[in-house]
């Protein structure tokens, strides 16, 4: 086995993307992809592990903005802090092309309305696949390998922002996301 070092490098993006995409491709719920993106996972080298659960961060981050959480909350019926996490985790499940399209417009994630598990649209433990695979290899805990001195996107440092919505004006929702609103809010 290699020798484990603290990293800050993301897994390759394309990678990334065709993991999550046959882990779709390969499952009929979440605890199948679940399972598959262990499986997948279990095939790397520790630092692309870790790599994998860096770019997840650093899609979360991106993502961590007032107009996505307005679908969340839509989709939802509501969106706490930590449902949230769990929300941004379950588009990013959806692949490249949703995560994309919903980054761009959340509203896009209409697209998606069949999508929900247990009626809701959020996938918490895709945030711990990574964390699962490299415990099963390493027998190491994969916090203790990120250099966070080198990496900062992550929930610890999500930017700032204004919520340019409130549901006590749920106009102010149905401007941001229509066809969210339009199908979700009753």
């Amino acid at each position: 086995m290699q020798k484990l070092e603290k990293t800050a490098e993301m897994l390759d993006e394309t990678l990334f993307w065709d993991i999550v995409a046959a882990s779709i491709a390969n499952s009929t719920d979440q605890d199948t992809q679940e399972a598959y993106l262990i499986q997948a996972l279990e095939k790397l080298t520790p630092k692309e592990m870790i790599g994998f659960r860096l770019r997840t961060d650093k899609l979360l981050y991106d993502t961590y903005d007032s107009r996505m959480w307005c679908a969340g909350y839509l989709m939802n019926g509501g969106c706490s802090d930590d449902g949230f996490e769990y929300f941004r985790n379950w588009v990013i499940s959806r692949g490249k092309e949703v995560y994309e399209k919903a980054k761009e417009n959340p509203d896009s994630l209409i697209s998606q309305k069949d999508q929900a598990e247990d009626e809701l649209f959020d996938f918490e433990s895709f945030w711990y696949v990574a964390l699962e695979a490299f415990e099963n290899q390493t027998g190491e805990e994969l916090y203790d390998y990120i250099d966070e001195d080198n990496f900062d996107q992550n929930e610890g440092n999500y930017p700032n922002f204004e919520f340019d919505w409130s549901d006590d004006e749920p106009e102010s929702m149905q401007k941001l996301c229509p066809q969210l609103y339009a199908h979700f809010w009753n």
